[in-house]
């Protein structure tokens, strides 16, 4: 899967940029405004086709391959207009300091001449890459769609309410604590209910829990059987259409009569004729609305059923059920390692087969523990070994990502490939990125604020329209979204129920990092094989000292991200510079987990750079004056630098510190 979110939201950021005064004013001042015109209507022209070349790369795989090309493409642009923005910010500063000469000979002397020269050319070149691109996807006759046109999601197979209650492990506890509070009399109201209105009980949970599962048993127990004149189950999923919704509810409560040829005031009537005095229990299986009026014209319409009729809502998403509910969402938990190796047993052996292979359960026992208590990918892996025997072939199993491995219908990733395809652009970007973090690392959520946040700001992937909010606040709009999308989970939490620990899932991770592609990689001191297109980098390496900087990661020209997952030790003045002169595009740098004792002077190359993270160095002395060469540099953690005494002489020029 490739990362088409990067490369929308990169284009946009483009012609964000390219249509904005300061742009035009570059333009005139470096001679490039013509350039600039054709760069902007060829990236316009290549927007207009995106939703639609996402699609098609489904079933063309050269469609994808432009894709990825165009991705790189599109990354270098960026990187150049970077390069004109930060040059005028250099300007700016030469001009605010009222150095008249240095202003006078700013473009002038044989330097900047130089620089300007370089730079008409870099984009002359740029254009006609990008042109090359453009002129390759008229091959493919893609079709201009607007941004926001709703784009097809993949079918998810239909649920029903039919399910054997002896296949079910482990949701007895769940099911007995649902139906307690369903028979109840009343409700801790969510929002503000009177008696007439009926009952609503979301059930929340990831993708794979087993909502749909609980649901079943809670619809099918004789408790609820014998409580309701008439019981419903609706399949809703993404589209909350209310006439096709009502058609549903119609089709089910009249076994199977159809009722398309109704109007949607006829449907209304019938539905309230049959549920009138009659005391219901409906459930509405994997909903996604947002929309509160839309839920209320379904409830309104509900309402005419007899006192004490109750709706069960299951949802992936912690607003919908907010936007449902009159009683408090119940949260489902992950099944136990003990629940999850009895649903693996059954799937991956024939009864009683298991007892002839110790060591096949040995080993299943640690996959199941990756599976994180879903019992879907316990289903799914357990059915994957159903054939193999070979003690090697569960071993690779175990020690490889679960997201290399081929997907079918009813795996675990699609599944959560399909909440991620619901999310907006602006969240996907910032989900993929998060595969640049170790697999199950927990984060404090101050840490989120100060790290993640400040990571995603420095790639651009926040975006305000409105000069009122600060950056940081929308950041944490987008991680709390996130959050409530069960993206990320709680770890632990205080007794007044702040959030004090987030981490990702193992199954969240490995799907962040198939959405990413190729532009995120994971590599150890001995890797060899990493693609050249990488953009975000995490070094999983031990201890450096005394060691020098890898040779195979020489040829990534272009990394924006770059990061320890381990503390990595003393590391040698030359390791940094090499590092510092290779990745000359960064915009993240992270050697927190490293000790020197001085960052060397190439620093002040990076002219990218937005974020640079050195804390909890204990040994730095000093930093280098040239630092102050990053006008870019929008955050800088020094925390725990115990011995670094005074700031550089021209600390000043950080002006967007």
């Amino acid at each position: 899967m490739a990362a088409e979110a990067f490369v929308f939201q990169t284009v946009g950021q483009i012609l964000g940029k390219l249509t904005t005064l300061a742009f035009r004013e570059i333009g005139l001042i470096w001679g490039v405004k013509k350039d600039f015109k054709r760069l902007q209507l060829t990236v316009s022209a290549i927007n207009a086709v995106l939703l639609d070349a996402a699609e098609q790369k489904k079933k063309n795989r050269q469609v994808e391959d432009w894709l990825e090309k165009l991705q790189d493409v599109i990354y270098d642009v960026d990187d150049l207009l970077d390069d004109f923005m930060t040059e005028d910010l250099r300007r700016q500063l030469v001009i605010k300091g009222s150095k008249r000469k240095a202003v006078k000979n700013f473009f002038s002397n044989s330097n900047s001449l130089a620089l300007r020269i370089t730079m008409s050319r870099k984009l002359k070149n740029i254009r006609s890459r990008l042109e090359d691109i453009d002129a390759d996807r008229k091959q493919f006759e893609l079709v201009e769609r607007a941004p926001d046109s709703p784009t097809a999601c993949p079918l998810r197979e239909q649920t029903h309410s039919f399910v054997r209650t002896s296949d079910v492990i482990g949701r007895d506890l769940d099911k007995n604590k649902i139906i307690e509070l369903l028979l109840s009399n009343s409700s801790s109201s969510a929002s503000s209910s009177t008696i007439e209105d009926i009952s609503v009980l979301p059930i929340v949970g990831l993708g794979g829990l087993g909502k749909t599962t609980l649901a079943k048993l809670v619809y099918n127990d004789d408790e609820i059987t014998s409580n309701f004149e008439i019981r419903l189950w609706i399949w809703v999923s993404e589209e909350f259409d209310l006439k096709k919704l009502i058609e549903k509810i119609m089709k089910d409560a009249t076994r199977g009569v159809d009722h398309a040829h109704l109007d949607l005031n006829q449907l209304q009537a019938g539905l309230c004729s049959f549920l009138v005095s009659k005391k219901f229990f409906l459930i509405l299986d994997d909903v996604w609305i947002e929309d509160r009026k839309k839920w209320t014209e379904l409830k309104g319409l509900l309402n005419c059923g007899s006192y004490g009729s109750k709706i069960v809502v299951t949802t992936r998403k912690k607003a919908t059920a907010q936007i449902v509910g009159t009683f408090p969402p119940y949260e489902l938990e992950g099944l136990s390692n003990k629940e999850c190796m009895s649903i693996f047993v059954k799937c991956a052996f024939k009864e009683g087969e298991e007892k002839q292979y110790p060591k096949l359960i040995e080993i299943g026992e640690e996959i199941v523990m990756k599976c994180g208590g879903l019992p879907l990918a316990v289903k799914s892996l357990g059915s994957l070994l159903y054939t193999k025997r070979e003690v090697r072939e569960w071993h690779y199993i175990r020690d490889n990502d679960i997201w290399k491995i081929e997907q079918k219908e009813n795996d675990v990733l699609p599944i959560l490939k399909l909440s991620y395809d619901e999310m907006p652009l602006h969240l996907k970007q910032c989900f993929a990125y998060c595969a640049i973090f170790p697999k199950n690392m927990e984060m404090p959520r101050l840490y989120a604020n100060l790290y993640l946040i400040n990571q995603w700001k420095a790639h651009g992937f926040i975006q305000s329209f409105d000069d009122s909010q600060q950056l940081e606040d929308i950041g944490n709009q987008y991680f709390q979204e996130l959050l409530s999308r069960s993206f990320f989970q709680y770890d632990y939490m205080s007794f007044d129920n702040a959030l004090i620990n987030f981490k990702m899932h193992d199954l969240v991770h490995d799907l962040a990092l198939s959405v990413a592609g190729k532009l995120v990689s994971h590599v150890k001191y001995d890797t060899r094989n990493i693609s050249e297109g990488t953009r975000y980098l995490l070094f999983s390496a031990g201890r450096l000292e005394g060691k020098e900087f890898p040779h195979f990661l020489l040829k990534l020209k272009k990394v924006r991200s770059f990061s320890f997952q381990y503390k990595v030790g003393p590391i040698r003045k030359t390791f940094l510079d090499t590092l510092i002169k290779t990745f000359k595009c960064l915009r993240t740098l992270d050697l927190s987990g490293s000790e020197f004792e001085e960052l060397p002077s190439s620093i002040g190359t990076l002219k990218h750079l937005r974020c640079l993270l050195i804390f909890g160095i204990k040994s730095i002395k000093a930093l280098p004056n040239t630092i102050c060469n990053l006008v870019n540099l929008q955050t800088l953690n020094l925390t725990g630098c115990v011995m670094l005494k005074d700031l550089p002489r021209d600390f000043g020029n950080l002006s967007c510190l």
